[in-house]
């Protein structure tokens, strides 16, 4: 599926990815890495926007700096809001999947399938991209990454910004692809995000591979190292009072200046799972969640440390 070998990014005297040799067949693949460690700079030359400096990458047997063919044979989705927000999702997945080569009517069939898969109903799509929520602007992001029906699809932190619900709806997309035997190179500086799609997972820091392994692999390395997640709501004290309720809930504390609170779980997934039915049973929003994942950067740290030929 990916063959890289040697690879290095320079911009001018800084490294963007940093001699990278790696081999991946098909599968589920997650790209992990804090912000700034390489991560977009690799899709980047993947999927032939950058070229190399040194090195060469092949993508499904081809190598795809000025490559159109290929394009037709690979999916992508920006970190970056691309989307024009004065065109309807249909609009939008038309448009990008004409300038692949495809003619118009077949492109609109390809637009609709594609959103049907995403889960944009009828009335959305026609809608305004500018009346989206960010968990609606994903999901036509996805849509138009797989319309074409690609053979790997590459995503760049999609998950960025979703709130619980919307989390979940990618997810079960993202799986869904990955059981369809498709491959998957999704990037993402939070491991837990990724840990129910993907098979094998590669980490990057300062554009250099540090390590690759299965899950198991990466959680060895992640022993009893607490999670911490922040949760920005209205409703803090009555979420509170549920989470506490949950076996792998650890503590938590409460912001009031900034009308939220701290969640540690030894489970992230579990917390992830656990949290939609929550809000949805019980009628609480959240308006905003992040997590640093405290436990990966202490991986990250290690290795680099290990690169360096320090203890």
């Amino acid at each position: 599926m990916l063959k890289i070998s040697n690879l290095t990014k320079l911009y001018n005297i800084v490294i963007g990815v940093n001699d990278m040799s790696v081999e991946l067949p098909k599968g589920a693949y997650g790209l992990l890495g804090p912000n700034g460690s390489g991560k977009t700079t690799l899709l980047n030359l993947i999927t032939g926007q950058l070229k190399p400096t040194v090195g060469q990458v092949e993508v499904l047997g081809e190598r795809p700096w000025k490559n159109n063919v290929l394009m037709k044979r690979i999916g992508f989705s920006s970190a970056l809001d691309i989307l024009q927000t004065k065109t309807t999702g249909l609009e939008w997945v038309t448009l990008y999947t004409e300038m692949l080569g495809f003619r118009h009517k077949v492109a609109v069939d390809m637009a609709h399938k594609a959103l049907d898969r995403v889960g944009l109903s009828g009335t959305d799509r026609i809608r305004g991209i500018d009346q989206y929520s960010r968990g609606m602007k994903q999901r036509c992001k996805i849509a138009q990454a797989i319309a074409h029906e690609p053979e790997l699809l590459m995503l760049d932190e999609p998950f960025a910004g979703l709130d619980p619900i919307a989390r979940f709806e990618l997810t079960t997309i993202l799986t869904n692809w990955v059981e369809e035997g498709r491959g998957l190179l999704i990037s993402s500086h939070i491991l837990h995000e990724l840990e129910s799609i993907c098979d094998s997972f590669l980490l990057m820091m300062t554009g250099r591979l540090l390590a690759s392994g299965t899950i198991q692999e990466i959680h060895k390395l992640m022993t009893n190292v607490p999670k911490k997640i922040w949760i920005r709501t209205p409703h803090a004290p009555q979420i509170a009072v549920t989470l506490q309720s949950l076996e792998h809930i650890i503590g938590i504390d409460f912001h009031e200046d900034q009308g939220g609170i701290d969640v540690r779980t030894k489970a992230p997934n579990d917390f992830y799972r656990d949290l939609p039915s929550i809000l949805i049973e019980q009628n609480l929003r959240i308006v905003e969640m992040q997590s640093d994942d405290d436990s990966l950067d202490s991986v990250f740290e290690k290795l680099l440390n290990l690169h360096r030929g320090e203890s």
